[in-house]
């Protein structure tokens, strides 16, 4: 966390933020992708270029029917945006770029993926606000699950440093204004958090059916195993104050997963460092798991990212699959005066033996996801 380098202003009262700096993507795309691409797009095609090569994949090798992607976004492209609405006014619109609808648009991380890959099979992009790539693994999983899919490329990424939507967040004072202390800015469920901080990036994974990650010799960092949903119903941006939809998201994972709540070891919470939302977040895990939610190892990565909105339940995702491969629980940082009776592993990485863990998305309209991972094998 640190002070912004894009854009400066005095008007701004919040002026700090998780930015992506010391990176153009010029090492792994193309110069013609530079130009054309918006920058939440460039983070997440970057991202998806590292999970392929990761996990070893030759797509040219497998059938480009039975291999897909779905990646989400908050806002999409909005760098564009707001780029081409101050050209257009300053210079007409015949200035403005043939590229400007397949930069802005949502599907945008997509489709390039898609297109990179040649890969035909299922590609969609949810925009579930702060679930959405939370909400992409899951349909993804799904695809999977369904038989449609045998391999997908999924996550989210985000690109929303910009000045309009910190303008935006900010007048909402949703905002940490800790403009003398970023790095201790994001404190989650820490009795002196006063906002989330945002911040950009990408989280990307691929995923695939386990007999054909088998069959190919793949190296498995993990299984996932549940994916539930739900709607708050309640208001477009504050959580339901006790949590139900929350609750209900998690319970529906756990059952697609098979599994009870005292079989989980540890969650990956939301955690955005919200007043509101931690203890909404707090108050749901605890009716989900009764007695057990004080066994649960429980933290929020965001005290050490932001929020990096849509992408968040992909970056995410990442901890606990990396959380299940070496069985190190990642800290939540800043966690200084915890404001609840949870262990939320203050500060410190802690090693664990860690067989299930969930990973919790919220968003903005009420929208809910939990994705349950377990060990592998089991």
């Amino acid at each position: 966390m640190r002070p912004i380098e894009r854009f400066q202003g005095e008007r701004w009262s919040v002026k700090f933020g998780g930015e992506v700096i010391d990176w153009d993507g010029s090492d792994r795309l193309e110069r013609g992708e530079l130009k054309r691409l918006d920058r939440f797009t460039m983070l997440g095609l970057y991202a998806a270029i590292e999970a392929v090569q990761d996990c070893g994949i030759d797509f040219s090798k497998e059938d480009p029917f039975r291999c897909g992607v779905v990646i989400g976004s908050g806002v999409g492209g909005v760098n564009t945006i707001e780029e081409y609405i101050d050209k257009m006014h300053v210079k007409g619109p015949d200035r403005v770029t043939p590229f400007l609808v397949p930069r802005l648009m949502v599907n945008a991380c997509s489709g390039n993926v898609s297109i990179r890959y040649g890969l035909k099979g299922p590609n969609s992009a949810p925009a579930t606000a702060c679930a959405s790539a939370a909400n992409a693994i899951g349909d993804a999983f799904q695809l999977i699950q369904d038989g449609d899919a045998d391999v997908m490329v999924t996550g989210g990424a985000e690109a929303a440093m910009t000045p309009l939507c910190m303008a935006g967040f900010m007048v909402m004072r949703a905002l940490s204004t800790r403009n003398d202390d970023p790095n201790h800015a994001s404190r989650p469920f820490d009795h002196d958090r006063d906002g989330f901080v945002l911040a950009e990036g990408a989280g990307i994974l691929v995923i695939e059916e386990l007999e054909h990650a088998k069959k190919r010799g793949a190296r498995i960092y993990c299984e996932l195993l549940g994916f539930g949903s739900s709607g708050d119903a309640g208001h477009i941006t504050a959580p339901d104050p006790e949590g139900i939809g929350a609750a209900r998201c998690m319970v529906l994972a756990l059952k697609d997963a098979g599994l009870k709540p005292e079989q989980i070891d540890y969650i990956n919470a939301h955690g955005t460092s919200t007043p509101l939302g931690d203890a909404a977040e707090v108050m749901a895990i605890k009716s989900v798991f009764g007695e057990h939610a004080k066994k649960l190892a429980i933290s929020s990565t965001k005290g050490v990212t932001g929020h990096t909105l849509g992408a968040s339940g992909g970056i995410e995702s990442m901890a606990v699959v990396r959380t299940l491969a070496e069985q190190v629980i990642p800290p939540t940082a800043n966690l200084d005066h915890p404001d609840f009776d949870l262990d939320f592993v203050p500060n410190h990485e802690r090693k664990g033996n860690i067989r299930y863990a969930l990973n919790n998305s919220f968003g903005f309209g009420g929208h809910n996801v939990t994705l349950v991972f377990g060990r592998y094998p089991n």
